[in-house]
């Protein structure tokens, strides 16, 4: 069995997001023993920005046409999307930035859809669990309710574009405990941070349960 984790924070010592993942994570390798873990961290070892469009105009290009640089982007398209269709299990740690995806996570996945093709389920059926967090609050009534602009893209594009068999865990006023202007925030933000610590243990235990289901097998 093998276990995919992406996680895309820049400041991984601190990591919010890779603190839950790290729960689910450890909920799967205790009922997994032998299994492998392998790892991707878009935050500290991001994947070359122009790769996607060297890619891409690559793809267009007979093969004898192409660039070094075309060449390279293409084979690193296709090492990210193998890496990832060779999984068992997925965990994706995603924090909210500046409203939006992590510019390293959207480099990466754009790689991926290159490499497998456009509208191909990479995730098929595959147990996947997505961690996000946001620093600020953005539910309905703040006045950031609908600023969330990263967590639909990210549904969209694991569950209803790659297929994946997904479970979403998120976690909101992560920045409360260091932000003064936010201390009135402070106990929903523990009893938040509570609440998706439980999530995680518990999301981990079915992830280390669920198998994929195998391509071609018809069942009895």
């Amino acid at each position: 069995m093998q276990l995919f984790r992406v996680d895309a924070s820049i400041l991984p010592a601190t990591s919010s997001s890779a603190e839950l993942a790290d729960i689910v994570e450890a909920e799967w390798t205790s009922a997994h023993t032998d299994g492998e873990v392998v790892r991707r961290h878009l935050g500290t070892d991001p994947v070359p920005a122009d790769a996607w469009t060297a890619a891409t105009l690559g793809g267009f290009s007979p093969e004898e046409e192409r660039t070094d640089r075309q060449r390279e982007a293409l084979d690193l398209a296709a090492r990210l999307s193998a890496e990832l269709a060779d999984a068992d299990a997925v965990i994706l740690a995603v924090p909210l930035y500046n409203w939006g995806v992590s510019q390293h996570f959207k480099a990466w996945a754009d790689l991926v859809i290159t490499g497998a093709g456009t509208g191909v389920p990479i995730l098929e059926d595959t147990p996947t669990v997505l961690v996000t967090v946001r620093g600020g609050g953005y539910g309905p009534g703040t006045p950031k309710e609908g600023w969330d602009h990263s967590t639909p893209y990210l549904r969209r594009l694991l569950a209803d574009a790659w297929g994946a068999d997904l479970t979403v865990i998120e976690r909101e006023l992560t920045l409360a405990a260091m932000t003064p202007a936010m201390e009135p925030l402070r106990p929903e933000a523990e009893r938040l941070h509570a609440e998706a610590r439980a999530l995680a243990e518990r999301a981990g235990k079915e992830l280390a349960g669920r198998v994929p289901a195998v391509q071609g097998s018809t069942g009895v």
